[in-house]
């Protein structure tokens, strides 16, 4: 374990420097003249040892100058050696004896080392830790050999035999057990069942009962030699009231059913104490779930606020001050700001999921939630305060974290740590702790949001019992102008969420949570539609009570939501139908911080390479998630006006291309496990590549467009794969291309990726799904229809090689550039745009459809592509991009278009786009009630100029 940023605090000297008559040392020499016998500096040692630790004097006494002589050994007993402790040994009290003197002999070196400066803290907390492993394990299977006469053993199914689970807890499960500390101890057995080979068969239960009653009684028993550990089993499931022991089917019914916060919590350094592998997997997978919500938790906050709010009243009650573990500022605190961030974003970032609080708190820098110096603060703190409490818990071996009052137990504080007074020593106390406490409160919050949050004026409305005229006159007084269908819907909503299962804490938190967005949304204009857009969202996430707790505990998120639903009925639908969006208002700057364009790549690969290559599922499921996420951003940037619209199409059709390589590679892998790869081919060369047609290609895809896609692989497809279970290339490659269209349009629990239309390949619906390039290059010069060659405009090499992408771009200038009768051209574009007027204009004598009508979207797209055709084997540079917009420049510098008409056709045709966005994200699809008779003429005009009847 890496050192925590703490220098070691080093005594001031190695002499004895206590004002006392060395009574100690005067009875251990008379107890055991062999120290009388030791060279000066070990006596010396032994002086000033005793007088900082009366429990090292204590051990001394008892053990003698063996003890002294274990003590100077750099390392203490050998797992190998514990192990074998209690082989001969049959009476209960010799355990206990020998346990208790293995404890004892380990406890007093490490204190020794520990007061001397010479260990750092993680050197300290492993070897404690490793201490109480060795021991528990020790007595463990003393206990089960123990019975084995009289009882036999448990057996599996499979025969196996049976060991009761030792779940550690708190600071032991996460190897961070402080000096005198009780152990939390949970017991678990595998299977049920009776034991065999003994006089007498009993159940597992029972078996396993008795086992873990020796257990504890051999480590916690107070005999002569004390005790070896004070077991503390409350944390067990249903707590005194459960039973001691439980089947690990009961124990995951539990946790799955029953399990609180504050279990939570606990379970976050819990593991099984054995060096069994598979166990401690097992273990660990079977909490995950339950420890680590699969989505950013929340509600973790509020459940340690309660937790820390109740260890502040127990502490004022008790009177503790000063007291470097609970005090303000202590220990706790610093394992609280760990765990919270644990708790919240363990379930979906792997490096949260540890029980070491460096770890937690490393992994939390690493996310950016903490910066590095915050990070070292806290955890500068922690080893500061960690020395101190060991230091306080050396001197007696007593579980104390309070500051002594007494002048003799300060003076051994103060020469244990190295400070000259105790003034200093508060000073640095004081300003630690406060260090400490100003980061607590940044994360989880002071102690008045623990205890309340002020109401809203509107909470009356959520009341069961309010009377329909007195709920209108509250909404007209503030303003509502619709008071009495406002209220309708409110009304609706609360008798709808009556029917769900929200918990009760779920209910106190829609409590709270309802009249603030009510109070927010009664200002809105349209409030009534407002509302039912929120509460759609809300009946959604009624039944996920972290979803609640984000929005009661953030006002920002609930003022991100609002404003979203309000701008947008898309937004506000695409959050209900995927609420884990909800994560994504907590944070405005990065709600509204989109990427480079040239960055999509790169972070959509990192967010779904946090899942396994071989979980196809999961993958599947992390493209929809990243895709939503992302859609959510652009649609938020544009909604506030904080991109253009040109760069709102950029933004889209970037994480699409994103998609279609991620979706691709996907497909690879899982052909790829299977059958093998193709001759030659590789990730880096698939000689497979994706043509983006239509918007795609063009640069224009809005919210919801679907992709126009085909599919080309390389002409050489002789041979077959090289995999276990090898196909023909040819095979192989229809296969991914299947696959893809499946990985795209298979609905999942985060709907469809996307919707993908492959009727522009060769031949349409009835040609083949991948073709090879020199097919597609013959189709398209001699088979191709003229609409196929206007689709081939705008399409563009959105996946595959370099290599792949110039061959494309090859045969699209070739075939573009192919001289063409300009009369028949145009004969057949006017022809082709009244067929689709005819079928797809929505004519309405109010609303006007942006994109079919005279004038429209499509008017203007095609003027580019007749140009295109026409002129493109004159202007070659003509088809260098894909854009109707830098066609249209292109056409005005060689004079196809007067500049005039250029520059009006392209503003117009981000006018009509960016209309057709507002109507995408307000779901109006696309009929406004903007006529733009202006701009239409003017499109018109130079469509009778060009294309004349």
């Amino acid at each position: 374990m890496s050192e925590f940023p703490a220098p070691p605090l080093k005594p001031t000297q190695l002499q004895p420097s206590l004002d006392t008559e060395l009574t100690q040392w005067k009875l251990l020499c008379e107890q055991h003249n062999e120290f009388a016998e030791l060279a000066e500096e070990a006596r010396l040692s032994v002086q000033w040892v005793i007088e900082l630790s009366p429990f090292v004097a204590r051990v001394l006494l008892r053990y003698g100058i063996a003890a002294w002589q274990f003590m100077q050994n750099a390392s203490g007993w050998s797992n190998t050696q514990l192990a074998h402790a209690l082989d001969q040994v049959e009476r209960e009290q010799q355990a206990q004896a020998i346990i208790r003197k293995l404890r004892n002999f380990e406890m007093a070196r490490i204190a020794y080392w520990d007061l001397r400066g010479e260990l750092v803290l993680s050197e300290a907390l492993h070897a404690i830790s490793a201490l109480a492993d060795g021991l528990i394990t020790t007595a463990l299977e003393w206990s089960h050999v123990s019975y084995a006469e009289r009882y036999g053993q448990a057996y599996a199914e499979n025969g196996k035999v049976l060991r009761l689970w030792c779940i550690a807890m708190g600071k032991l499960g996460g190897h961070e057990l402080n000096f005198s500390s009780d152990i939390d101890l949970i017991f678990c057995f595998e299977q049920q069942g009776e034991t065999r080979g003994g006089r007498k068969a009993i159940e597992h239960e029972l078996y396993f009962t008795k086992v873990a009653q020796r257990l504890v009684k051999v480590l916690g028993e107070m005999t002569a030699d004390g005790q070896a550990y004070r077991v503390d089993l409350r944390l067990r499931p249903f707590g005194h009231s459960g039973p001691m022991v439980t089947s690990l089917s009961a124990f995951e019914d539990y946790y799955q059913e029953q399990g609180r916060n504050w279990e939570r919590y606990a379970m976050v350094k819990s593991r099984v104490i054995t060096n069994n592998a598979h166990i401690q997997t097992q273990f660990a997978e079977l909490m995950r779930p339950f420890v680590y919500r699969r989505y950013l938790d929340y509600s973790a906050i509020d459940a340690l606020r309660k937790m820390k709010l109740l260890i502040n009243q127990e502490a004022r009650r008790q009177g503790v001050k000063n007291n470097v573990k609970l005090g303000i500022g202590g220990i706790r605190e610093v394992e609280f700001v760990a765990q919270v961030f644990q708790l919240i974003r363990g379930g979906r970032e792997v490096e949260f999921r540890t029980r070491s609080l460096r770890q937690a708190l490393h992994a939390a820098s690493h996310a950016g939630v903490i910066s590095e110096a915050d990070r070292d603060e806290l955890l500068y703190g922690y080893a500061w305060l960690r020395k101190v409490e060991h230091t306080l818990q050396e001197i007696n071996d007593e579980q104390t974290q309070t500051l002594p009052a007494d002048d003799t137990n300060q003076r051994r504080v103060l020469i244990a740590l190295g400070y000259s007074t105790w003034a200093s020593f508060m000073s640095d106390y004081k300003r630690i702790t406060k260090q400490v406490h100003q980061q607590f409160l940044d994360v989880i919050g002071g102690e008045a949001e623990m205890i309340t949050a002020e109401d809203s004026d509107f909470a009356l409305l959520w009341q069961d019992l309010i009377e329909d005229e007195t709920a209108i006159n509250v909404l007209a007084e503030a303003g509502v102008e619709q008071a009495e269908l406002c209220w309708q819907r409110i009304r609706d909503f609360r008798q709808r969420l009556r029917l769900r299962s929200s918990g009760p804490r779920g209910r106190e938190l829609l409590a709270s949570l309802v009249p603030w967005l009510i109070e927010d949304l009664v200002a809105q204009a349209n409030s009534e539609q407002v509302l039912m857009r929120v509460f759609d969202v809300l009946e959604q996430i009624s039944s996920r009570t972290t979803y609640i707790e984000l929005l009661a505990g953030n006002a920002g998120a609930r003022k991100q939501l609002v404003f979203l639903c309000r701008e947008s009925p898309w937004v506000a639908h695409l959050i209900a139908r995927f609420p884990m969006l909800l994560d994504e208002l907590i944070d405005p700057q990065q709600l509204y911080d989109l990427p480079n364009i040239s960055e999509y790549r790169q972070q959509v690969a990192e967010y779904v390479n946090r899942f396994a290559h071989d979980d196809a599922e999961a993958q599947m499921e992390s493209l929809r998630q990243v895709k939503q996420i992302f859609q959510l951003r652009v649609a938020a940037a544009d909604l506030s006006d904080g991109v253009a619209l040109m760069k709102v199409s950029d933004h889209l059709t970037a994480l699409a291309e994103a998609m279609i390589e991620q979706v691709v590679l996907m497909a690879w892998r899982q052909l790829a496990d299977k059958h093998g790869v193709p001759q030659g081919r590789h990730e880096g060369n698939t000689g497979f590549s994706v043509i983006g047609y239509g918007k795609l290609g063009g640069f224009e895809l809005g919210y919801g467009s679907d992709l126009d896609l085909v599919f080309v692989c390389d002409d050489e497809l002789e041979g077959q794969t090289d995999g276990a279970k090898p196909i023909d290339t040819q095979q192989f490659y229809l296969r991914l291309a299947q696959r893809v269209l499946h990985l795209f349009t298979t609905r999942s629990m985060n709907g469809v990726l996307y919707d993908v239309d492959m009727r522009l390949r060769p031949s349409g619906q009835s040609g083949l799904l991948v073709v090879r390039a020199s097919t597609y290059r013959q189709y398209l010069l001699n088979d191709a229809w003229l609409w196929e060659l206007q689709a081939l405009v705008r399409a563009r090499h959105v996946f595959g090689t370099a290599n792949a992408k110039a061959q494309f771009e090859s045969i699209r200038a070739e075939v573009l550039t192919k001289p063409r009768d300009q009369q028949e051209v145009g004969a057949e574009i006017k022809k082709m745009r009244e067929k689709m007027r005819e079928h797809l204009w929505k004519q309405s004598a109010e609303q006007f459809d942006i994109k079919q009508m005279p004038g429209g979207v499509a008017d203007i797209e095609f003027i580019t592509q007749f140009l295109a055709l026409s002129y493109a084997h004159k202007y070659p540079h003509l088809i260098e991009y894909t854009d109707n917009i830098r066609i249209l420049e292109r056409a005005a510098e060689v004079r196809l278009l007067s500049a005039r008409s250029s520059e009006q056709l392209i503003e117009i045709y981000q006018k009509l786009r960016r209309e057709l966005h507002r109507l995408a994200l307000a779901e109006l699809g696309n009929l406004s009630g903007n006529s733009m008779s202006h701009e239409r003429d003017i499109v018109v005009a130079v469509w009778q100029e060009l294309l004349p009847n």
